[in-house]
């Protein structure tokens, strides 16, 4: 989870306050990240088991954990399964390569693990970036040939891919090479994996984001003149700016899954476990409602990041507080699936 996004020039004074206020709901279509740095955690049994208990039922993991996919099997958790950002460069140097990683990764496990979506890299920058294409082109041509196309391959990009992203109706990609990807997208069908977090958003500009509208509280709209569309949270107008960008790039019908969103409880700005839950709380309920986002009305898939706090990772320190468990499978705060 790299968390560098460029958020300080998202938004303008405009952004200020308005969110949904949550209510419960079934929710069909939210899933939790679940990362592995801790050496305190369950078991990757224990772990699945937690997610059915929980009614969890979709997952995304960052490599192929040959340990969690076995556990996988016949759970119906949907998945989400990351190549690995020490992975994609290889599966971009040749089609042999690719069909090997298909055949290691794939082919065993599939259809009694749920495999939804290969992302091929993970909040990928600088020169790596020409390689996410030509990797996607592989593992697509690898799957199809191994009968495996129902798969769908994409990739998972930093929310810094767009470029004036308020108003939304103003989004568009910052650089050629998310053009491309999303043309490609809409040729496969696949949609683009997308980590948005207004928890960042809100933390570069405090001053022109209310905390309440960042997270999903009570608050009044904000209005795009650019489309006429209203906003009641951040999380939408950021959403929007990524369709903006999809039409821009011509790929108007492209979908987006929400691969990581989430809001840290300790050791940050506005990193507290009431607005922890405020925030997770509030996407698992606006998800549910499956009304989707003032411009694009509908179902909406997102995963949460993460399932529990992980005491491995490194620099900032909110990195280690994600979680919505302790590695000792508690509730790091209530919270409604």
């Amino acid at each position: 989870m790299a968390r560098r996004q460029g958020v300080a020039s998202m938004v303008t004074i405009a952004l200020i306050i308005g969110a949904f206020a949550s209510v419960p709901t079934t929710v069909q279509s939210i899933g939790v990240c679940y990362g592995v740095l801790g050496n305190n955690l369950p078991s990757r049994s224990e772990v699945v088991q937690l997610y059915r208990s929980k009614g969890i039922n979709a997952m995304r993991i960052y490599y192929p954990d040959k340990e969690a996919l076995n556990a996988l099997r016949n759970s119906g958790i949907g998945l989400i399964l990351d190549v690995g950002n020490d992975v994609f460069s290889n599966l971009a140097a040749s089609p042999s390569n690719a069909a090997a990683w298909v055949r290691d990764n794939v082919r065993p496990y599939y259809p009694a693990v749920n495999i939804k979506y290969i992302a091929v890299g993970n909040e990928v920058e600088g020169g790596a970036t020409q390689s996410i294409l030509p990797a996607m082109r592989n593992v697509n041509s690898a799957l199809s040939s191994s009968g495996l196309g129902a798969i769908k391959v994409s990739t998972a990009v930093k929310y810094d891919v767009i470029a004036n992203s308020f108003p939304p109706s103003s989004g568009v990609f910052r650089d050629a090479y998310m053009r491309d990807i999303a043309r490609y997208l809409a040729n496969t069908g696949a949609p683009l994996l997308a980590n948005v977090y207004p928890y960042f958003a809100y933390r570069g500009n405090p001053r022109d984001i209310s905390l309440n509208y960042a997270t999903f509280r009570p608050g009044t709209t904000v209005r795009d003149n650019g489309n006429g569309l209203t906003y009641t949270n951040l999380f939408d107008a950021m959403m929007d700016a990524i369709y903006a960008a999809l039409e821009k790039a011509g790929a108007p019908n492209v979908r987006v899954v929400v691969s990581e969103s989430g809001w840290p409880s300790a050791e940050g700005f506005g990193a507290s476990m009431d607005n922890a839950r405020a925030y997770n709380q509030g996407l698992i309920d606006h998800v549910g409602r499956a009304r989707g986002t003032p411009k694009k009305p509908g179902a909406l898939e997102a995963y949460i990041f993460a399932m529990f706090n992980e005491n491995q990772k490194t620099g900032d320190p909110i990195e280690r507080n994600f979680g919505l468990f302790y590695p000792n499978k508690s509730p790091v705060y209530s919270i409604r699936f």
